[in-house]
């Protein structure tokens, strides 16, 4: 797939020097910097917020892809907009029925913005919304933390989810997050993926551009 954008996850960086890590993964090929921000509310996890992000943002000329794992996304929205994210992306099973509403809001803040669903939530349930995304994106793993294993039985959601996004006839990126390695890129890819969310595969190899070309061309 010519299309195919590699996005890194900074969860895999070195913290001690993001703005170094951020700096070289953008030099090293990558399409997009997934940023996961965890409130160890909604996931039993915590990492940043948007200062780290507004703070790394002068490393990189390339898209920021913020992944919000948060309860009640839409009271803080604004602040990850400002803090230079292009694309938010929110939890159907955060934003239940608010989910169309905070992804409008996104869109009115001036970024893209998408809907994210857990491997144990059918595609069916962002239906209504997917005309309003500009990326869907599918767990592959239970959010929380990274290096955890693909979870097979997401496969078929990956084509479900990219039959639904082409029957918008919209330009809707389908984004697949989580156990992404150079064994199994190449399956999602195939079934509609078009955004790879990659974390230790990328930020522990050897030769981290090797490895995002091959992610991207495999």
């Amino acid at each position: 797939m010519s299309n195919v954008k590699i996005a890194p996850s900074i969860l895999s960086a070195d913290f001690s020097k993001i703005g170094e890590e951020t700096a070289s993964i953008s030099s090293q090929g990558a399409d997009l910097i997934h940023l996961d921000v965890m409130d160890g509310v909604f996931v039993k996890n915590i990492t940043f917020g948007p200062k780290l992000i507004k703070d790394i943002r002068k490393y990189s000329d390339k898209t920021f892809d913020a992944h919000l794992m948060i309860v009640e996304p839409w009271k803080y929205i604004e602040r990850f907009a400002e803090s230079g994210a292009d694309i938010i992306t929110v939890h159907f099973e955060a934003c239940g029925n608010r989910l169309k509403d905070t992804l409008k809001a996104i869109k009115s803040l001036g970024v893209k913005c998408g809907a994210v669903i857990n491997p144990d939530t059918e595609v069916r349930e962002i239906k209504d919304v997917i005309e309003d995304c500009d990326m869907l994106l599918l767990m592959s793993v239970f959010p929380g933390f990274g290096g955890q294993s693909f979870i097979e039985s997401v496969l078929p959601k990956i084509s479900e989810a990219k039959k639904l996004i082409d029957s918008t006839g919209k330009d809707i990126d389908l984004e697949i997050d989580g156990g992404i390695t150079l064994e199994n890129v190449s399956k999602v890819k195939e079934l509609g993926a078009n955004v790879i969310v990659a974390g230790n595969t990328v930020f522990k190899a050897e030769d981290r551009a090797e490895v995002i070309k091959k992610l991207r061309e495999f």
